[in-house]
């Protein structure tokens, strides 16, 4: 699969990623997917259209990973920052994959939020790169501001 026309980013990520001086979702999905972390500071030094073309790698979450994605991060920090990102183990079974029980992050946060969680119905129905944003949203115990917005956009809250 090839990138997308455009830059991958949800309506609620448009603001709070500030003209992409925040990494998008698509690019901490890829980075979680390979494996790879990059700091904030890392990512900033990307000039602004690096930035965007990171965000218009797929977010699929099957076995075809785009694999230019690592390719093209490592010689964009290398050029620009003479950085390569630190590698990690990916989680081989990361919550936001089970359809069969909604995360406890999840639903702390929506708690934190004042949100009903999402039934069980509905957290299997989204498609995955949605759990995946959620759960993300969700690993930390405080309040995530993105997660009310992000939790409207996918239907789950009004």
């Amino acid at each position: 699969m090839g990138l997308t026309d455009t830059p991958l980013l949800f309506d609620f990520e448009v603001q709070s990623s500030e003209n992409f001086t925040f990494i998008p979702m698509s690019v901490r999905f890829n980075l979680d997917r390979f494996g790879l972390r990059i700091s904030l500071a890392q990512w900033q030094l990307l000039p602004l259209e690096d930035r965007k073309l990171l965000t218009r790698f797929p977010v699929e979450e099957d076995a075809e990973i785009e694999p230019n994605f690592d390719h093209a991060l490592f010689e964009m920090l290398r050029t620009h920052a003479d950085v390569a990102p630190e590698w990690f183990t990916p989680d081989a079974s990361p919550a936001w994959l089970r359809t069969d029980a909604v995360p406890d992050g999840l639903l702390r946060q929506a708690q934190l939020a004042g949100l009903a969680a999402p039934a069980l119905a509905q957290w299997s129905a989204l498609p995955p790169f949605k759990r995946y944003v959620l759960a993300k949203l969700s690993r930390k115990p405080e309040a995530n501001h993105d997660f009310i917005p992000a939790m409207k956009e996918f239907g789950l809250a009004s």
